[in-house]
């Protein structure tokens, strides 16, 4: 087992969620992710990082699978400009690879945002570490696990 997945099971069981994560194979897309599941694209919750022009740290944004991140909007919650944030940052701030971030298990506190159209679900499934595996929960707990205030930063997909 990866260092990731076993931090991300660690942090499920540290919360005192009860969560199968599953191995979907290489899930390169929110939709991929969601027809391995048999879930509805926006019940993924993406974890999209940007780099903060101004403190450097990576920062978080939890977006529904058919959402995209609006760069003005997200600008706007972080108080900064944004920019792309590297696979070297990503890394090192918060323990993941691209693809497999989790909203929880960092190695260290992120700024986070929550996109609102993940609560209009029961269960929505996240990165558990890797970009081969996910679990399931409850959204209503994702701003208390992650942190991450709840705002409106995305466009939809045309």
């Amino acid at each position: 087992m990866s260092k990731s997945l076993a931090r991300v099971r660690a942090a499920i069981e540290t919360l005192g969620l009860t969560a199968e994560i599953r191995d979907v194979g290489q899930a390169r897309t929110a939709q991929e992710a969601a027809d391995s599941v048999g879930c509805h694209l926006d019940q993924i919750a993406k974890s999209i990082i940007f780099r903060a022009e101004h403190s450097g740290d990576a920062v978080l944004f939890l977006t529904a699978g058919g959402n995209r991140v609006d760069s003005t909007k997200a600008s706007a919650c972080a108080g900064e400009p944004l920019g792309k944030a590297d696979a070297d940052l990503i890394r090192a701030q918060t323990g993941f690879a691209i693809g497999g971030v989790s909203p929880i298990g960092h190695l260290t506190p992120i700024r986070a945002w929550l996109d609102p159209r993940l609560l209009e679900f029961d269960v929505v499934w996240a990165a558990a570490g890797t970009p081969r595996h996910v679990f399931p929960l409850d959204p209503k707990l994702l701003p208390k696990i992650s942190s991450a205030q709840i705002s409106d930063f995305t466009s939809q997909n045309k």
